[in-house]
């Protein structure tokens, strides 16, 4: 996959390009010091990783991953990677992949490229999707009825998990930017749930989740990325655990 990599610091750069030879899914297609330097490797290029550091000389990266839409074509993944953690929520808030702190930990990598490569198979086939809010969700829009009359529109990016509320007897969604689930309507169930997207897995009777939001399964509770950190309550279930291990590539 073609990566490039903004930062103004020649010696993260060596480090990082060191780490990413050892994957031969990663082409490295070069990189730059600047914003206005980077926009026009990335136009030259048409990355589909881009390693972007927030605080360069020109401008901050924020400001170019608001409007590297323009430059961009095609399927693209930003990766924020920083020495700073107060800038992880705008990160996210810019639709960035996802965030990883200086000096880069090797397990972290592995595990944010991992998910790119899944996302990237999971999205092949498909229109080419921008990474920015307005043209991924574009293209993955959804409306949740909640009621025969009502209906709510939500962003598939934006699901981390479906959950069934035996008191209210209906599933919910829980929402990036929604405080409480949305609850859905009596007659969705889970099979109509897991149709929607190859993203959502079924982890027990009771929860269905987004899988690129899943960090790791820590004493069978699932934890997720930003901005689902605090989902901390959703178990997996040992038959749904053995069918979610198999597919995936386990060591």
């Amino acid at each position: 996959m073609r990566t490039i990599i903004i930062d103004d610091d020649k010696s993260s750069i060596k480090t990082l390009e060191k780490k990413l030879s050892l994957y031969p899914q990663v082409e490295l297609c070069g990189n730059a010091s600047t914003c206005s330097s980077g926009i026009h490797l990335s136009a030259e290029v048409n990355p589909e990783i881009i390693f972007l550091d927030v605080e360069l000389p020109d401008m901050s990266g924020l400001e170019f991953l608001s409007q590297l839409d323009r430059t961009v074509r095609g399927w693209c993944q930003v990766v924020m990677y920083t020495g700073h953690k107060g800038y992880m929520l705008p990160s996210f808030r810019l639709n960035a992949f996802d965030f990883l702190l200086k000096p880069v930990d090797d397990r972290e990598l592995k595990n944010v490229l991992n998910r790119i490569f899944h996302k990237k198979e999971n999205d092949s086939g498909e229109s080419p999707l921008h990474f920015t809010v307005n043209s991924i969700h574009k293209h993955n829009k959804m409306i949740l009825y909640t009621n025969s009359a009502d209906f709510r529109l939500v962003h598939t990016e934006d699901i981390c998990a479906f959950q069934h509320n035996h008191k209210e007897r209906a599933w919910e969604v829980v929402v990036a930017g929604h405080r409480d689930p949305i609850q859905l309507k009596r007659n969705a169930n889970c099979e109509s749930i897991l149709e929607i997207d190859s993203r959502f897995i079924q982890v027990s009777q009771k929860y269905i989740i987004n899988i690129d939001y899943l960090v790791e399964v820590v004493q069978n509770t699932c934890v997720f990325y930003p901005p689902f950190e605090r989902v901390n309550y959703i178990k997996i279930g040992r038959m749904y655990r053995k069918k979610l291990i198999e597919r995936f590539s386990a060591i």
